[in-house]
Parts: C-alpha cells; sequence; structure tokens
C-alpha cells in the first residue's frame, strides 16, 4: 500500500516537471496536457534504498565500490535544478522472470539466500565469484537496480518520456548468466535489452558500453546475437588490466550469426583524452550504429573513464559526456536509456552524470575541450577494430587492412612482478589529477528563432524573428554596396538585417539557433558569414548541401571553415578551409552522405571548434527531410548549438522538420543502410587521406601503418 506522503511527494515532482517543461520547451500561448508534457521529458530514477549496503570486511579491491557513489550524483542533480526538470519515474522490483531472462535459475536461487546469512557466510559465498562482495541487502538492491532499468525502458518505449538515466546501485555489466563480477550482481542493462525485445518485439538494440572496464557479462550475453549490436571501449593494456580476458581484445567480434555484432575497442595505454574518444565514436560506433539502425539505445554509463578516476587512470574530462550523449541521441528516434556502471572519483562521477543528464534534457552541449588529435596508441586500436569489422560493415569496407607490423593490439601478456598493495596505492596517488569544473552550460530563453516572409506560418515551438531596431548605418551601406545590387530592394534589405540581428542575439546567447527562408540563398549565407567572422569575430563552420556555387569566403585566416557537398568535381582545394566533398551521383545515397557526414564533417567540425554553424541547403540539395534532420540535429553538438540554417524561399515544406530538429526532436530513423556506392567511398577515402595531415580527427591509422 502507497503512502500518503509518497503520493504527495510523487505529485509534487510530476507538478514541478510539468511546469519546468512547459516553460522551456513550449511555445508561449499554447496549452499543454500533462501527458503531452511528459512525452516531452527526461525521466530520472533513483531510489535511496541502493544506497543500503556496504563493503562488511577488508579487501582493498571492492573498497571504492561505496553508497556515496549514488548519493554524490544525486545530489549534484539536486543542486544544479536538473533533477527537477526531469520526471521523477518511482523503482520496482525485478522479478524473478525479469531476472531469468539472463542469468540461470541455479544463480538467482543462491542469490536469493544471502539475506539469511551470517557475516562469515557473505564471505564465503563472496569467494565464489570475481572482484564482488554481498551485503545482507545486497539482492534487495540488485533487485531495484535492474528493476530500474526496466522501469526506464518501459517510460521510453511507452512514449511517456523520450530518454532518461537511472542511478543505479550494485552495477551490472560484469555479471554473467550464473555469476556475480565486478561489483554486479545481476546484468541491469542486458535485462533491460532482452525485455525490450520480448515485450515491445524490437528488432535489434544497440548497447553501448563507454565504462572503462569490459562488460564481459553483456557480451557473453549476446556475442551470437545478431539482433543486439555491443559496443565496448575498455582498458586492456595488452589484457594485462581486470578482467585479463582475450575476448576483450578487438578481435572478439561476436560468433555464428552474431559475428560483427560485438565490437571491442581496446585502450593499450592510460590517459586517453577527449579526442581519442570521439575519434571512435566517429569513426567505428557511428556508422556501424546508423547502418544497424536500432530501435532502442542502451548505454551502460560507467564513468571510471573520466578523469580522476582511480581505476580508469584517464584524462578525458566530464564534459565529453554530453557529447556522446548527443551524438546517440539521434539513433532509434532519440528512444535512448542510460544506466549507471562504474564511477569511482567522487568528484568527476556527479559532473559526468550531471553532463550527461543535462544533454538528455536537451540543452545546447559545451565547446569540447582540449581537442588535438588521437594520440598514437588510439589510432592502433582505431586501425585495428577497423580491420577486425571490415568484412561485417559495409561502412567499414574501405578500412586499411590489419598491420603488420608490431604495433598490433595482439601481444603476448608479460609476466608482472608482484607489489605490495601499499606500493600501488602509493603510485595511483602519485597520479592524481586536478581539473577544473565544467562550465555552467546556460540555455538561452529562445530556443529556435525563425526568419520567415509574410505567409509562412511560424512553426510550433518557434519564435517569428525580425529586428526591432533600426540597423546600423554602417550595416546598411555594406548591405547595399556589397550584396543588394537593387537599391531600392527594401524587402531583400530587411531580411539581411534581420539575419545579422539574429547573428548578434545569437552571439549573446539570448537564441539558440536560428531558421530563416530567403530569397537568395547564396547571397543570405555569404552576408551572415562576412558578419558574423569580422564584425563579431567568430569562427564560423558553412556547411552547404547542393550544386549551386558557392561564393569565395576569405577562409585563408582560419575564421571561416567551408565544406560543401555537391555532385560536380572541383578544383583542388584552395586551402586547408576550403573543403569540397563530391559525391557524383548526388546526397540521394544515402549511406555515401551519412558517411561523409559522420566521417569527415563531424571530425572537421570538432577539431575545427566553432563558435557559430551557419547550415546552407540549395534548392537542389537532393536530400530528404530524414537524412537533412539526421544533418542538422548531429551538427547542433557544436558550437553550443549556435546553428543558423538557410534555405531558399522555395523550400517551405522543409521548414517545419528542420525546426523540429533546431528544437531538439529526435530526427527520424533511417532504416538499415545499404552499402554506399563504391565510386563515393573511393573520393571520401582519397579526400580523407589528403586532408588528415592537416585536421588530425580524421586520422584512423598510426603514421607509418595505413
Amino acid at each position: 500500500m502507497i503512502s500518503g506522503s509518497l503520493i504527495d511527494r510523487l505529485l509534487t515532482n510530476l507538478s514541478t516537471t510539468c511546469t519546468v517543461l512547459y516553460q522551456k520547451q513550449l511555445p508561449r500561448g499554447k496549452n499543454c496536457s500533462c501527458t503531452e508534457i511528459m512525452k516531452m521529458g527526461t525521466a530520472m530514477i533513483y531510489d535511496e534504498e541502493m544506497t543500503k549496503y556496504k563493503l562488511l570486511w577488508v579487501d582493498p579491491v571492492c573498497k571504492i565500490e561505496v553508497p556515496e557513489r549514488l548519493t554524490v550524483s544525486h545530489e549534484a542533480l539536486m543542486e544544479s535544478g536538473l533533477a527537477d526538470r526531469c520526471v521523477s519515474v518511482p523503482v520496482r522490483e525485478a522479478t524473478d522472470a525479469d531476472i531469468l531472462l539472463v542469468h540461470s535459475e541455479e544463480y538467482l536461487e543462491a542469490v536469493k539466500k544471502t539475506p539469511y546469512m551470517t557475516l562469515e557466510d557473505l564471505k564465503e559465498f563472496t569467494l565464489k565469484y570475481g572482484d564482488v562482495y554481498f551485503h545482507p541487502n545486497i539482492y534487495h538492491c540488485a533487485k531495484l537496480a535492474a528493476g530500474a532499468a526496466l522501469q526506464l525502458v518501459d517510460s521510453v518505449m511507452t512514449g511517456k518520456v523520450r530518454n532518461g538515466m537511472a542511478l543505479v546501485r550494485p552495477p551490472g555489466h560484469h555479471s554473467m548468466r550464473s555469476a556475480a563480477n565486478g561489483f554486479c550482481v545481476f546484468n541491469n542493462v542486458a535485462i533491460a535489452a532482452r525485455y525490450a525485445k520480448q515485450k515491445y518485439g524490437l528488432k535489434r538494440v544497440l548497447i553501448v558500453d563507454w565504462d572503462v572496464h569490459h562488460g564481459q557479462g553483456v557480451q557473453y550475453c549476446f556475442e551470437e546475437d545478431p539482433s543486439v549490436l555491443y559496443f565496448s571501449w575498455h582498458r586492456y593494456e595488452h589484457q594485462k588490466f581486470w578482467p585479463h580476458l582475450p575476448e576483450s581484445d578487438y578481435d572478439s567480434v561476436g560468433k555464428d550469426k552474431g559475428a560483427g555484432f560485438n565490437v571491442n575497442v581496446p585502450w593499450n595505454k592510460v590517459g586517453m583524452k577527449n579526442s581519442d574518444y570521439l575519434s571512435v565514436f566517429c569513426h567505428v560506433l557511428l556508422p556501424v550504429a546508423y547502418e544497424f539502425c536500432p530501435d532502442l539505445v542502451l548505454v551502460c554509463a560507467g564513468f571510471d573513464s573520466a578523469i580522476g578516476d582511480p581505476e580508469g587512470e584517464m584524462c578525458a574530462s566530464p564534459d565529453i559526456f554530453a557529447h556522446l550523449t548527443h551524438l546517440l541521441m539521434n539513433l532509434a528516434g532519440g528512444k535512448l536509456c542510460a544506466v549507471l556502471e562504474g564511477g569511482y572519483n567522487l568528484t568527476s562521477l556527479p559532473q559526468s552524470v550531471c553532463q550527461t543528464v543535462q544533454t538528455l534534457l536537451g540543452d545546447p552541449a559545451p565547446s569540447p575541450a582540449s581537442l588535438h588529435g588521437p594520440c598514437e596508441s588510439a589510432l592502433e586500436s582505431l586501425h585495428c577494430v577497423r580491420a577486425a569489422h571490415k568484412q561485417y560493415w559495409s561502412c567499414l569496407k574501405h578500412a586499411a587492412e590489419l598491420p603488420t607490423s608490431e604495433i598490433s593490439t595482439k601481444r603476448i601478456k608479460l609476466a608482472e612482478e608482484e607489489e605490495s598493495t601499499e606500493k600501488g596505492e602509493e603510485e595511483k596517488s602519485s597520479k592524481e589529477q586536478v581539473w577544473p569544473e565544467p562550465p555552467k552550460r546556460v540555455t538561452p530563453p529562445i530556443r529556435t528563432a525563425v526568419v520567415l516572409p509574410d505567409g509562412v506560418a511560424c512553426p510550433d515551438g518557434c519564435e517569428r524573428f525580425s529586428s526591432s531596431e533600426d540597423p546600423d548605418a554602417g550595416i546598411v551601406r555594406n548591405l547595399r554596396e556589397n550584396f543588394l545590387r537593387d537599391a531600392d530592394d527594401d524587402a531583400a534589405l530587411t531580411t539581411l538585417s534581420s539575419l545579422i540581428a539574429l547573428i548578434e542575439k545569437m552571439e549573446k546567447n539570448e537564441i539558440c539557433s536560428g531558421l530563416a527562408l530567403v530569397r537568395d540563398v547564396s547571397m543570405a549565407m555569404m552576408c551572415a558569414v562576412q558578419h558574423a567572422a569580422t564584425a563579431l569575430s567568430r569562427r564560423v563552420l558553412v556547411v552547404c548541401v547542393g550544386d549551386v556555387v558557392v561564393p569565395s569566403a576569405d577562409t585563408e585566416d582560419g575564421k571561416t571553415l567551408v565544406v560543401q557537398f555537391s555532385n560536380k568535381e572541383s578544383d583542388e582545394q584552395k586551402c586547408k578551409y576550403s573543403i569540397p566533398v563530391c559525391l557524383k551521383k548526388g546526397c540521394s545515397d544515402v549511406s555515401g552522405f551519412m558517411q561523409a557526414v559522420l566521417g569527415l564533417l563531424l571530425p572537421l567540425g570538432y577539431e575545427y571548434d566553432p563558435s557559430l554553424v551557419v547550415l546552407v541547403r540549395m534548392p537542389d540539395s537532393g536530400l530528404c527531410d530524414s537524412v537533412w534532420q539526421q544533418l542538422t540535429g548531429l551538427l547542433q553538438g557544436l558550437a553550443q548549438g549556435h546553428t543558423l540554417v538557410l534555405m531558399q524561399e522555395g523550400e517551405k515544406t522543409c521548414v517545419a522538420p528542420t525546426a523540429s530538429s533546431l528544437l531538439g526532436d529526435a530526427a527520424p530513423p533511417l532504416g538499415q543502410l545499404h552499402a554506399p556506392l563504391p565510386e563515393h567511398v573511393e573520393a571520401l577515402e582519397r579526400l580523407r587521406l589528403r586532408l588528415q595531415a592537416d585536421w588530425k580527427l580524421l586520422q584512423t591509422t598510426a603514421p607509418g601503418t595505413g
């Protein structure tokens, strides 16, 4: 029976959530029911009950798995106001039937006895398994952790929310069919995947495991199953790092029908940074995920891969998880469920959780920090993974063959000298890192403003924009001298003046993104770019799709990077900041276009780090709305979401889907992608090879091995 106080608390949470979502996401003057508001929301699942177990004896390996992992994460969400913006979903215990989707009956029955064991019995029971401990309350908490993952799946799949995160403990991705392992009792995400397939009839589920340890329990569960694509990066160090498994290496790709659906990226050195993580996403995970086309994305959200963690010893800053989350949010129509796994630094853990949840809520991602290209060890792993999977995925068929030199990750494990616990602790303490707190992410009061001709309706959720002030005389003179042939063209002058005013509002972070329907898209593009790059001194990324000739922009000084997709051959690029991407058969080759976006455009954009993205759709672009929406959504991870989309007046039917993407709605799935046209693959690979000397995030092989 539910207590009255609990009901009051749930109602209060729901009311607060509805109010915040109403204020932040609905257009002015539009009424909306609570049910409709919840569909726009992000679920948060947490229950203090999962903090009520801890290690009861001395065990140096397990001492880092503490209740404070959950409490600091939840407190950070509360203090930042993020928790109040989420839809609070109550936890339920997983049933026996749920748990038996993954685990054996014998194992479940054994764990059921732990609440009645003495301390000595618990110690003895623990010794049956590896790197885990038991407590009288852990069975209850493990059922709650698995049940929380299922509640999250239910909330997302029934449309009550668009995505969400479950803060759970114990974690799950190491536990196997008949064994606890690595702090994990039940495999929360594996259970959730099987449950989603069974209850909702899903055909394809993607599991992304960014924890710093290999989730071997998830791998073993699905290694013969082509309906579940499992991706894991993990500290490996040529099998020297726990769990010391040969099947954690890059050549463990799945078995039988599941071959190719298990993607392991081994980190063979510590200290991996943001560039290394983004490189693997752009050159392995995202191309394969888009070809796979999942119905649901589950994330094993372990934050021991963040800076400062004693387990991972990596150097990726917490803000990188905002970008990793954003890059997954257009898959599966936005259906994404993140479930907490590891994370043992009580500073970087809550910071990373907040970055993830804030992105799930739809706030613009922060500027990516310190992107200098992947390190040599990361490139070696990237090379080997792409080579191992090229026979399974058409998007990787152009990948370089396995290296013949001894850079390969397959090396004989060397005998290690035994070291005392004290020495190990001294070494770890000497590596303690200090990093700045992630900058506060301020969401502009207006998400998307539109500049539209009279007679074109303003899309729901957007604000129609026109400059309320008379334009500066100098701006008017510049527009008339450089852009307006007809001195009496007052309508064009008004449109261009509004564009400039809109860009200035974006500069001040009063508006996040903009959309303009203009008479001459080339002229509007040059006007916007010139003003942003000169008057405002912004770095501008211009992405143009279509064959209309793009007037030459002044790119030599690096203030503007122009990437144009067309089906016409172009002269050799004039400089590193002017990049023509030729797709001879046009952008109608969806696989080829997406390969160019993921493997070329995104790495270029992230490394360039613009403060404004100008996305231009020419009348002859040839892109269908769903591909255009994917492009628009992905690019909003750059420039803190400051994206200005320019389209020709004749593209009125594209206004609504474009606005939808700018407002943060997930793009429609593209379906399972077929192989791109060979001529496109060859052209893109030639271009990537030519550009990688200047743009390090385009590299996919270590120097001298490609």
